[in-house]
């Protein structure tokens, strides 16, 4: 069988990986690892929660479908006509999962033995959907017990009051899961068109590494994969502003203490461009707030904050990009006033340089011992195809990184007035 075929080889890290373009319509990535003992399969669709709007070529108009529906759709998927994946998995006993997020829905699986048999269950349940409307509406009560579980627990609201918060239109800002009400909407018609639409093979990867040998993986996916015709899917999302929508909110809830994120919104970009940007905000954000900086020192001392404050790795996908910090503390708006001070100094006066290269070399360090283990490498080469990237570019992007990067970041697109601040509290004045 053809197959389009090419190695990509990381100098820095000496590992390589195997990129092959099935005829099928599947893109594969492999990572040989020889003297492991484990091996990591993940089969992913560039599919989420903020894909709610698509058409394929020949359609004239675009398809509006309801909140929640990739999610209520992976929850669906374990489940065939005969028996669900996970019995399956039991019989191999591999760790089977799933996930589904804003821009990606993936199945996967870890074992230390029978590979082979765990993963032609995971090629083959993936492709043999299977829905009944009585099963779709036992789902619905299950998924909206989900939901409401969601609804009553603070960390989640604080997140997601903070994205509602900074985008006015973007459905990044609609919690995974949907509503109670939208995934009323669900039926068993919807979820087979919004399969054969995104779960395309065109539209995914498996991405496999470990104890694996490549010619086995193919031997398997030549077997079992259902060849496709690519559909020309097409997305779009609304315009989005750039200022936020409100500079804070507030929730009350049962809380020990407040708890709060900040948020700060930037321009979005792809590619290459988004995954620089993205480390570089990271280690300015960790030199100036991270818990080796004057700041958080600072505040500590004062009872601002405790060990649960910290800068979370950025979030960004298709037109949306944000840093965001968060944790407990006694008075959030402090917080807040003293990190857009801590930002607005760092303008002027410049960063400590030092701790920013240290930071830098650190994680560039963790990046390179990450290519040791499995569960890293084979998630690592699916991040990058979801963002439409090749293995590694972490690793060279990373490795390219100046203080000069960091400083003109800081400069042009840190905007200190473009925040929001969420605080979820127990109902007094936070």
């Amino acid at each position: 069988m053809h197959r389009d075929m090419r190695e990509i080889r990381c100098e820095q890290a000496g590992e390589s990986c195997l990129i092959v373009k099935h005829p099928s319509g599947l893109e594969i990535r492999i990572m040989e690892m020889p003297g492991f003992h484990t091996a990591h399969a993940l089969f992913g669709t560039r599919y989420g929660s903020i894909n709610n709007r698509f058409r394929l070529k020949g359609d004239a108009e675009y398809t509006q479908v309801p909140d929640g529906i990739a999610h209520f759709l992976e929850h669906k998927l374990f489940e065939n006509e005969d028996c669900d994946a996970f019995a399956q998995y039991a019989k191999t006993g591999a760790n089977a999962n799933a996930y589904t997020s804003f821009d990606r829905t993936c199945y996967l699986f870890s074992c230390s033995e029978n590979f082979a048999e765990s993963l032609e269950i995971l090629l083959s349940f993936v492709q043999a959907p299977y829905f009944t409307q009585a099963s779709v509406d036992k789902e619905q009560g299950i998924i909206g017990q989900e939901i409401r579980m969601y609804d009553d627990e603070p960390s989640w609201q604080v997140f997601f009051n903070a994205l509602r918060g900074m985008y006015h239109s973007h459905p990044v800002n609609i919690d995974i899961a949907g509503t109670v009400e939208s995934i009323a909407e669900i039926d068993a018609d919807l979820l087979y068109r919004c399969y054969n639409t995104f779960y395309n093979l065109h539209n995914m990867v498996l991405s496999v590494a470990g104890n694996v040998k490549a010619d086995e993986v193919l031997a398997i996916c030549d077997r079992l994969l259902k060849p496709c015709e690519d559909q020309g899917l097409e997305q779009v999302f609304p315009d989005e502003p750039y200022e936020v929508v409100t500079a804070e909110t507030e929730a009350a809830m049962s809380v020990g203490a407040p708890m709060f994120y900040l948020g700060f919104k930037l321009r979005p970009r792809s590619g290459y461009a988004l995954l620089k940007a993205e480390l570089t905000a990271y280690m300015l954000m960790l030199t100036l707030l991270g818990n080796t900086s004057a700041f958080y020192q600072e505040m500590t001392e004062q009872g601002l904050l405790n060990s649960e404050f910290a800068v979370d790795t950025p979030f960004s996908g298709n037109g949306y990009f944000a840093l965001l910090c968060g944790g407990e503390s006694r008075d959030p708006r402090a917080v807040r006033d003293r990190i857009l001070q801590v930002i607005e100094d760092a303008k002027v006066n410049g960063f400590d340089t030092e701790t920013f290269e240290l930071t830098r070399r650190t994680h560039y360090g963790a990046m390179i011992r990450s290519c040791n283990n499995v569960e890293s490498n084979a998630t690592n080469m699916l991040n990058a195809f979801i963002s439409e990237m090749e293995p590694f570019e972490s690793i060279r992007a990373l490795s390219e990184i100046t203080v000069a990067d960091a400083e003109r970041f800081l400069r042009e697109e840190l905007d200190t007035a473009n925040i929001t601040l969420s605080i979820v509290h127990n109902g007094k004045e936070a």
